[in-house]
């Protein structure tokens, strides 16, 4: 009850209201409840996606300044240009997120599938497309996800079941694009996307967790997860076609998250968690908040 009483209520509460209103429009227009062409919704639906992904940082930003002071804010802010991520956490997510979503892509064609062509117009866009993610269409979410509140959740309920939380409530978070027109959620399972967050929930953190908590790292491994998606299609983006892909990759990305976690536990000093709990007790929203290293 006691870390109950303690849960980061605020944080959660500015994050989904500022988030769900900018989606709420393009929702009432997809039920026909607002009177929008549906072709217009499909073409608002990344833009209003940006505004939204700032959910989390708004979050972040609303606490940081209500519960710590300006100065908090100014600290975290200069811990955004400290890019010393370390090797594991610049090349790392490449290798793995690259190569689980191709795993996840190409297999299906063993057994006869055919084959989902790239939805980029050309491979040269994807670099440029990786800067696009990791600062505007999902990397910019990190600023509150593990930037933020991920030490607080790892405090009270240790690293797996503090990423475990967060990765469903990530994934919740994510519901108003279950039912926006030309959203690719649409046709996924949404059990399927539970793990799916849940996956990266681990996976996510434990490279920041290599970066030395840096705030960078999160922003960098999203944009990558994001980014290769388009670039090896594991969602057939046709109504009630079967998705194969996206099943292997929500399986593939669950067991990396697993693994990396097993991998992080392993190495933890155990004075480094019991130092973490005690730290948990000092304020009812406000414990084990690290803000970012600077420079």
């Amino acid at each position: 009850m006691e870390q109950l009483a303690r849960f980061p209520y605020r944080f959660f509460v500015v994050t989904f209201v500022w988030s769900w209103l900018v989606w709420l429009p393009l929702v009432l227009a997809t039920a026909g409840i607002l009177p929008v062409d549906k072709s217009l919704v499909s073409v608002l639906s990344m833009p209003v996606s940006i505004l939204a992904a700032f959910g989390p940082a708004v979050g972040a930003f609303v606490c940081l300044k209500t519960l710590h002071g300006e100065g908090a804010v100014r600290q975290y802010l200069r811990g955004l240009l400290d890019f010393r991520l370390g090797w594991q956490a610049w090349f790392i997510p490449i290798l793995v997120l690259g190569g689980s979503t191709w795993l996840a892509w190409i297999l299906p064609e063993l057994w006869g599938e055919p084959r989902v062509e790239m939805f980029l117009p050309s491979v040269w866009v994807f670099l440029p497309y990786v800067l696009f993610m990791i600062l505007f269409l999902g990397g910019q979410e990190e600023l509150g996800w593990r930037g933020y509140i991920l030490d607080t959740l790892e405090a009270r309920l240790g690293a797996w079941l503090g990423n475990l939380l967060l990765g469903v409530i990530w994934a919740f978070w994510h519901l108003p694009l279950f039912f926006i027109q030309g959203t690719s959620q649409t046709f996924m399972p949404f059990a399927g996307f539970v793990l799916l967050m849940t996956g990266y929930s681990w996976f996510f953190s434990w490279v920041r967790q290599v970066s030395g908590k840096r705030t960078w790292a999160g922003l960098i491994v999203h944009g990558w997860a994001n980014a290769f998606v388009p670039l090896f299609p594991t969602v057939v983006m046709v109504e009630g076609a079967p998705q194969p892909r996206y099943w292997i990759w929500v399986g593939l990305t669950f067991v990396i998250g697993l693994i990396t976690m097993v991998i992080r536990s392993r190495k933890t000093n155990p004075e480094d968690r019991r130092r973490s709990m005690e730290k948990s007790v000092v304020s009812p929203e406000t414990a084990a908040i690290d803000l970012p290293p600077t420079t």
